[in-house]
């Protein structure tokens, strides 16, 4: 059983430490990485002390961010993949050589940050600490340690101090292709194997030393089907990562290790108290909730069960998912603590930067050979299917015990995906045309949910612009627009989720990844209606109606018009009690039907769109009596 408990953590006294002299802020060349990474000259001062005062403590607190933050600047910048520069597909961090959560970027994935640190722990085993030198650059994407879908490329260097290895910056982005099946958002559920999905890179240096490892450069240019993009970004992944290490020495130049190695610790302290803090608060006890996908793509006629059970134990909380599905022969499998980690940080502190004291007061079991912790080789490449799913879950059992917080269901899938790929007629080179799709996010107990939003997975993912689309790709977006009716109704309305049609100017093909929610659609709460699931639809050239699809690399003809459909989130409270004026808002701005007005919220609108108090209130008690009478019929036959 895969099992992580992090033991409660005392406060430590702040150690003293040197003052050294700055460096200089200049960058080197990729030629010169192997002088990148540590302090070369005597620091200032030598031998004396210094005190972790509370003005050097938050300079050091917002410093490490801000590497984090300036290193995704710098890729998003020099990318060669809209995923990257303008989806925002990637993380960026500096972790330990323990495996721990320094600082990430703000916005950047959330569920990549939760197995950065495990890489980090495994190739501490694997080459041990003297087995890393400055000019290291390792790549790695392998699932029996990474847990995703192959795309996912983790590029990380070890930064040194003065001679000693202290940590790593590393930064995870998804590259548009690594042969096999992959192209796209991955090869999808019906692959049977990672073999098949793509390349798979197990802690491999393609920089050793500073010197290019040209044997695993050309079998990777080899085996990829757009290399200039893919290294492009690999090359970009490296920039960011010699920006931290430039900004990492200038940093412990000043301060010297202890002190900033001090502060690390306090930080992690004190983030995780303000944790305890929050989960102290709810009433001890158990928690559970429980929900499915509609199948795993491969045995249709089998849900996917999920089911969550959190403890609440004098500010500890523990999250088991052992009640999840086993591992599935269809790839919607991972190797992953995000869900609960994800889950956890949004319920403690969305709003805080995250760092490895999130989780110290958080235990997290997840059975061997769940669909949550699969064992290698089971195929991984649809792995993000089920996360946000999961996440949801996990934040419905603690419904009961944070009814101030948490709201109802949101879409729960990462991006309806807009995946076309073929050779562009001008350049004769191949193309792929990518952007993530939001949906809606459930009702709070305060106000509606957010429209057209990626998942709680995503962090500041976004959708690729119209004009660059059209731009860069022959395709014409012949629409983007929010789905009227799709928000689940409420006190609180769902959020909405989006329509986009996309109409292929060339011979090509389209990757449709279902969402499997039309039997657990997007859930309300507290007499909440249930957000409408997601779809991919398809209309070839000379046929009248669109179909529902779901297969991948499907080869369509010119003049093809697809829809990519996202879900609404689940309403939270009863709609009859949601303001009138409100509904009739939602009218005139086209984003809930007069049908469902007055059907469903009992409103009744005039002609003119003018409200009718009188018949709404009429119109009102009488859906109340009828729901009444529904739940005294049902609670009969109920009884034996």
């Amino acid at each position: 059983m895969a099992i992580v408990r992090h033991p409660e953590v005392r406060a430590k006294r702040a150690s003293k430490d040197e003052r050294p002299r700055r460096r200089s802020k200049s960058a080197s060349p990729l030629s010169k990485i192997s002088r990148l990474g540590t302090s070369r000259r005597a620091p200032r001062g030598a031998g004396k002390k210094q005190t972790l005062d509370p003005v050097t403590l938050e300079v050091i607190r917002n410093a490490l961010p801000a590497i984090a933050n300036e290193m995704a600047a710098d890729l998003q910048r020099t990318s060669y993949n809209m995923m990257i520069y303008e989806v925002r597909d990637f993380c960026t961090s500096l972790v330990n050589t323990k495996g721990e959560l320094v600082s990430q970027n703000v916005g950047g994935v959330s569920h990549f940050v939760a197995d950065l640190g495990v890489i980090v722990t495994d190739a501490m085993k694997r080459y041990g600490a003297d087995g890393f030198k400055e000019g290291d650059v390792i790549i790695t994407n392998h699932q029996a340690v990474a847990g995703q879908h192959l795309n996912n490329i983790v590029i990380y260097m070890p930064y040194f101090h003065r001679g000693k290895l202290l940590m790593f910056v590393m930064v995870r982005a998804h590259w548009i292709d690594v042969g096999g099946m992959s192209t796209g958002f991955g090869a999808g559920p019906s692959v049977a194997d990672p073999w098949l999905e793509g390349l798979q890179l197990d802690q491999l240096k393609i920089y050793e030393g500073g010197r290019l490892n040209e044997t695993l450069y050309r079998v990777l240019k080899d085996n990829i089907r757009f290399p200039e993009s893919s290294l492009g970004d690999m090359k970009s992944q490296m920039a960011a990562c010699r920006l931290a290490l430039r900004r990492l020495s200038e940093l412990f130049d000043k301060y010297g290790s202890n002190t900033i190695l001090a502060a690390i610790e306090r930080i992690f302290d004190e983030t995780e108290r303000k944790c305890r803090n929050v989960v102290q608060k709810l009433e001890d006890g158990v928690y559970e909730a429980a929900s499915f996908i509609d199948h795993d793509g491969v045995k249709r006629d089998e849900r996917v069960p999920i089911h969550a059970k959190v403890t609440i134990d004098r500010g500890s909380m523990t999250i088991d998912l052992s009640g999840c599905s086993g591992e599935r022969k269809a790839a919607i499998n991972s190797r992953t603590y995000a869900a609960a980690r994800v889950a956890y940080k949004a319920l403690t502190g969305p709003l805080e930067p995250v760092n490895e004291g999130s989780f110290r007061a958080l235990n997290v079991i997840i059975p061997e050979g769940n669909v949550m912790m699969a064992r290698y080789p089971a195929p991984m490449a649809g792995w993000s299917v089920i996360v946000p799913t999961v996440v949801d879950t996990i934040v419905k059992a603690l419904a009961r015990a944070m009814t101030d917080r948490v709201p109802a269901g949101h879409h729960g899938l990462l991006g309806g995906s807009i995946v076309f790929f073929g050779l562009h007629p001008k350049s004769k080179r191949r193309f792929v045309v990518q952007s993530i799709e939001g949906g809606g996010w459930g009702g709070r107990p305060a106000e509606d949910g957010e429209s057209a939003t990626v998942s709680v997975c995503q962090g500041d993912v976004r959708n690729a612009s119209i004009e660059g689309i059209e731009l860069k790709c022959p395709v014409v977006v012949e629409r983007r627009a929010l789905r009227t009716d799709s928000g689940g109704a409420g006190k609180h309305r769902g959020g909405l989720g989006l329509d986009t049609s996309v109409r292929n100017l060339v011979e090509g093909r389209w990757n449709f990844d279902h969402p499997r929610r039309e039997h657990c659609p997007p859930w309300g709460l507290w007499g909440g209606k249930p957000g409408t699931h997601g779809d991919f639809l398809l209309r070839l050239p000379g046929e009248n109606d669109f179909r529902s699809m779901e297969a991948p690399h499907y080869p369509v003809p010119v003049q093809s018009e697809v829809i990519v459909r996202t879900g609404g989130g689940g309403g939270w409270g009863d709609p009859l009690d949601r303001e009138p004026a409100l509904v009739r808002d939602d009218v005139i701005e086209e984003l809930v039907s007069g049908g469902v007005a007055e059907e469903v919220y009992g409103v009744v609108l005039r002609d003119d769109l003018t409200l009718d108090e009188a018949e709404t209130e009429r119109r009102r008690n009488a859906l109340r009596s009828t729901a009444k009478r529904e739940e005294i019929d049902g609670s009969r036959r109920r009884k034996p």
